[in-house]
């Protein structure tokens, strides 16, 4: 079993107290230059790293931060995790991620898990699943900072990092109907998540707009947000036996977007589609897709530096921050 060297090990090889070891590893200024000297060498000889939990416990700081996600497969979360790291690590911090895959349970056991290992902070994009945010709530007001992003929850008072939904919902919606589709579909996820909230606000924004009818058959919620093939297939196979069945269809979810197409490829059916998506592979997929990309890197950089920000503040923070990014629109024929 691997066994790391501890203070008390050089103490005893040494032949000094424990107490003198460690003063002269933190180079405090009671221990002489050469007994420093000598613990430092001995040290660098044997390869002794500090104990971090150690460390966490006498600093109350474990420098490392929870991530709560959906699916790393998801194109939007791998983007946001590598600008969560990308600040994280520059600041000294551990990343330790979790998946939910779009389950309340497992989200409740992560946030614990996370909590149990003491991490200095949480950012969190809540699952599709989830209604009841009291895993969260009880943490947040025993004092541990939690940013959320993405996927945001209204009733806790923290700082939120949004991609503008609405308006990147509204342009998709537009651009269908300006290319002259009018009895456009809407596939989203479940009818709680802030994102479909959002986006479905911007979508029917967008038909009035051009004098069009909300029709509520035409939209769809699938409660896992595309993580199950059938679901989504049977969402477009009841679209499509509709009387008067739509001509396109406003997808509003990156993992959505992907299984679309895939259940549309696999039924032989041709449609257009627009959704929001960030996956690099779009301009490879037939039919193609017109895609809402929110800015995912710029929104993990942004939701750590504001985590970071609560967890070294020396004073209680009161005022909170929901900043929205912009999203784009990427036109394909």
């Amino acid at each position: 079993m691997f066994e790391p060297v501890t203070i008390k090990d050089i103490a005893k090889a040494l032949g000094l107290s424990t107490s003198t070891v460690s003063r002269a590893l933190r180079d405090t200024h009671e221990i002489s230059a050469a007994t420093k000297k000598i613990v430092l060498a001995y040290a660098k000889e044997i390869n002794y790293q500090p104990n971090p939990i150690a460390l966490s416990l006498k600093e109350r700081r474990s420098k490392s931060i929870g991530v709560v996600v959906s699916e790393v497969a998801n194109s939007f979360f791998s983007q946001a995790i590598n600008g969560i790291e990308s600040i994280a690590y520059d600041r000294g911090y551990h990343v330790i991620i979790s998946q939910t895959h779009e389950s309340y349970d497992r989200e409740v056991i992560n946030v614990q898990h996370l909590a149990s290992r003491s991490v200095d902070g949480l950012l969190v994009s809540l699952s599709s699943q989830t209604t009841d945010i009291s895993h969260l709530t009880s943490l947040h007001e025993r004092g541990l900072p939690i940013v959320f992003f993405d996927r945001v929850a209204d009733e806790i008072d923290t700082h939120k990092v949004i991609a503008n939904n609405e308006k990147g919902a509204f342009e998709a919606t537009d651009h269908l109907i300006k290319s002259g589709y009018k009895r456009i579909a809407h596939l989203t996820s479940s009818s709680y998540l802030s994102i479909s909230i959002e986006r479905l606000s911007g979508y029917e924004a967008a038909l009035k707009a051009n004098g069009l009818s909300v029709n509520q058959n035409y939209i769809k919620h699938c409660l896992h947000g595309g993580m199950l093939y059938e679901e989504t297939e049977n969402s477009i196979k009841e679209l499509m036996a509709l009387p008067e069945k739509p001509d396109a269809i406003f997808v509003a979810g990156d993992r959505l977007s992907t299984g679309c197409l895939s259940v549309l490829k696999n039924l032989n059916m041709s449609i257009p589609v627009a959704g929001f998506s960030n996956s690099d592979v779009l301009d490879l997929f037939n039919p193609s897709l017109t895609s809402v990309r929110q800015p995912a890197f710029e929104i993990g950089q942004l939701a750590t530096q504001m985590l970071l920000q609560l967890i070294e503040a020396k004073y209680p923070i009161e005022e909170f921050e929901k900043k929205i990014l912009e999203t784009e629109l990427c036109v394909r024929s």
